[in-house]
């Protein structure tokens, strides 16, 4: 999954996005209102980290920019206000929760999941698809219920982009564009490698080739 990080302190949006990519997403980090607005218009993502302090065009106004054009892209506060009055502008502007500094980052990460989670409409921590299940917490997959496999952080972001969408066909440059953030390197057959290694661990039928299009997972198999 594709997160964008907004956050002009620059310790600590670079231990947040070292963190990020340590927990398998791909981040990126813009440090101002403005260039985030920018971004979010031209790149896809699956969540935004929006600090409220920041140069020029603030957070709430960010949030309120936002929703205002109409864009429901899963979004989380961040920031050192933690009075009550910026919880409730953050909230019902627009924002699905709000965490305040400092905080940790495995709840950071919790919050992310669930967030993600409701947007998507799911009860359960786990996705699946009726053949192979993927807890997003512990990176593990299961296959028709049987013993967890634990998969490596790539593994599991490409795994999990198919299984956020079952059915859907996604293409290379899908897959990339979610598992690898700005500046990271990508080896021409890395897709490849990542369903080779899937297909090793979990089965060959798991992901299916769509010659000349891409890959997927079944729906409600």
């Amino acid at each position: 999954m594709r997160v964008l990080l907004v956050e002009d302190d620059p310790m600590i949006g670079d231990a947040i996005q070292g963190a990020l990519r340590d927990a398998s997403y791909a981040a990126d980090w813009v440090k101002d209102g403005q260039t985030a607005l920018t971004t979010l218009g031209c790149q896809h993502y699956d969540l935004v980290l929006l600090d409220l302090g920041l140069p020029g065009k603030d957070g709430l106004e960010v949030l309120a920019s936002l929703r205002a054009r109409g864009d429901p892209i899963p979004l989380l506060i961040i920031t050192a206000r933690d009075g009550l009055d910026d919880r409730l502008r953050g909230l019902d502007g627009g924002a699905d929760d709000y965490v305040s500094k400092p905080f940790q980052m495995a709840e950071l990460l919790a919050r992310m999941r669930a967030v993600l989670r409701r947007k998507a409409g799911a009860a359960a921590p786990v996705l699946g698809n009726g053949v192979v299940s993927l807890d997003p917490a512990t990176k593990e997959a299961s296959l028709n219920g049987g013993s967890l496999v634990q998969l490596s952080n790539r593994e599991f972001s490409l795994l999990q982009a198919l299984l956020v969408r079952p059915g859907a066909i996604l293409s290379r440059s899908e897959l990339e564009d979610r598992i690898y953030g700005w500046g990271e390197e990508v080896e021409s057959n890395a897709v490849e490698y990542l369903i080779h290694a899937l297909r090793r661990k979990l089965g060959g039928e798991v992901i299916k080739n769509v010659r000349g299009v891409g890959w997927m997972v079944s729906k409600d198999a």
